[in-house]
């Protein structure tokens, strides 16, 4: 099936390596113009735009450059995040608040039946059990206040991870028909663990349950899994799709979640 993604421009947040890198070239190779967003220059992007997406400064130059390329968006793929090794103050800000904030930055720049991806994960099931911090990052708007809030809820580095993927599901959820009368959906795509240069940065903080999630697997995701299910999902093909949060990982979702309700 064509994705029919001739001539769209998309924004692709870490477009530089890893999954945005391979995103990028899938969606240039169905005929998309790709704008790379990231700290480092992406090899697969038509147009590069360097920003740091952890304060709202970078947050509006991003945004700004954006624009500036002209002629509308039909699509964004929130794909730019950091390991819990970075600390919890930096996971929150990258991975949930500056996400967020770009993407409402984005949204009169975005056509009629856009589309926006993000990437969640693995790590992210547990937000049905994580209400209280949930619903309190789903407030916060102040980056600053992003230190006060680690001290009240108790989340140190390895925490942090989690709960920035269990608050994106759920924001992704809510926003489900946000923009449903300009045909805007937003879905979210969960991979589990992936050959990344980022994966060994999961296994030193997360240690023997990383370890023991592996060996489940047959083998750890690469980029070439996940690329195609994020690029379907910015396709027309995906329009009836809106606020799902879509496994990609191996089968490792089943097993956790069956497991857990006594089903071996």
């Amino acid at each position: 099936m064509s994705l029919q993604l001739e001539g769209k421009t998309i924004v692709v947040t870490g477009a530089a390596s890893g999954i945005g890198e391979r995103t990028a070239r899938e969606l240039r190779a169905a005929g998309a113009v790709v704008i790379g967003v990231d700290r480092n220059p992406s090899p697969q992007a038509d147009r590069q735009i360097l920003a740091d997406l952890s304060n709202p400064d970078g947050v509006a130059a991003a945004a700004s450059a954006v624009a500036a390329v002209g002629g509308g968006v039909h699509a964004l793929c929130n794909i730019a995040g950091l390991p819990p090794t970075r600390g919890a103050e930096a996971v929150l800000k990258v991975n949930f608040l500056g996400l967020r904030a770009f993407t409402e930055a984005l949204i009169p720049l975005l056509c009629d039946g856009a589309s926006i991806v993000n990437l969640a994960s693995l790590a992210g099931l547990g937000w049905p059990q994580a209400q209280p911090a949930v619903k309190a990052l789903l407030e916060l708007r102040d980056f600053d206040a992003v230190a006060a809030y680690c001290a009240e809820h108790g989340v140190d580095d390895g925490r942090s991870y989690f709960l920035s993927k269990e608050t994106l599901i759920v924001w992704t959820m809510l926003q489900r028909w946000a923009w449903r009368e300009r045909g805007i959906r937003m879905n979210c795509v969960s991979p589990g663990p992936v050959q990344t240069p980022i994966l060994g940065d999961f296994l030193q903080t997360l240690g023997e349950r990383a370890a023991e999630d592996m060996k489940v697997m047959d083998r750890p995701g690469t980029p070439d899994d996940i690329a195609p299910l994020v690029a379907f999902l910015c396709s027309a093909g995906s329009a009836w799709i809106r606020g799902t949060n879509i496994a990609c990982d191996g089968g490792m979702y089943a097993h956790v979640l069956t497991h857990m309700h006594g089903y071996e």
